[in-house]
């Protein structure tokens, strides 16, 4: 039903993220995978576990952990590994993580996925090889990533290319606006 109210041509219906259950909508480009998680309070704080050596999407073993930081309104993307596997989780603050999956040979090719996530809704972002990711903290307060990467960062040869976000390449080849 359309209101009787001025712009009603140009209101947009709300669609939640999730499902009854609590599943998210999207179908998610190949190899990407995103576990929910959930603080659990206690007495003295909460509790929210990061990654658990039982949970299947980790895959590979953890060797290395480090934290970024994004300021309030600030950008980071585009990023891509040729050949490692991020593991994000945002610990503080409020993110918008994007990924897009530009292989050619993917049965997802050209598919983006958003993910807003915070320590009140915390969650584990699995971005394979090759799939250009970034984030914006849509928060008011700095906001703080670990990342659990399937590789350890090689200072001589880093396993990592850019995409500047808003480099003319970008708008071309990634169709997201932030």
């Amino acid at each position: 039903m359309t209101p009787n109210v001025l712009g009603a041509e140009e209101l947009v219906a709300k669609q939640s993220a999730v499902d009854r259950e609590g599943n998210l909508r999207c179908s998610l480009v190949a190899g990407v995978q995103f576990r929910p998680t959930r603080p659990v309070p206690h007495e003295d704080g909460h509790v929210t576990e990061v990654a658990r050596a039982s949970w299947d999407i980790l895959g590979k073993p953890v060797v290395q952990v480090h934290i970024s930081t994004t300021f309030a309104g600030r950008i980071r993307a585009w990023g891509l590994h040729p050949l490692g596997i991020d593991r994000l989780f945002v610990v503080s603050g409020l993110m918008k993580l994007v990924v897009f999956d530009g292989r050619k040979d993917s049965p997802t090719f050209g598919q983006l996925n958003e993910f807003v996530v915070s320590e009140k809704n915390p969650g584990l972002l699995i971005v394979p090889a090759n799939v250009y990711h970034g984030w914006k903290n849509i928060g008011t307060s700095e906001a703080v990533i670990i990342n659990m990467p399937d590789r350890m960062y090689e200072y001589e040869q880093p396993d990592a290319l850019d995409l500047p976000w808003d480099s003319e390449a970008a708008s071309r080849i990634i169709p997201y606006t932030w």
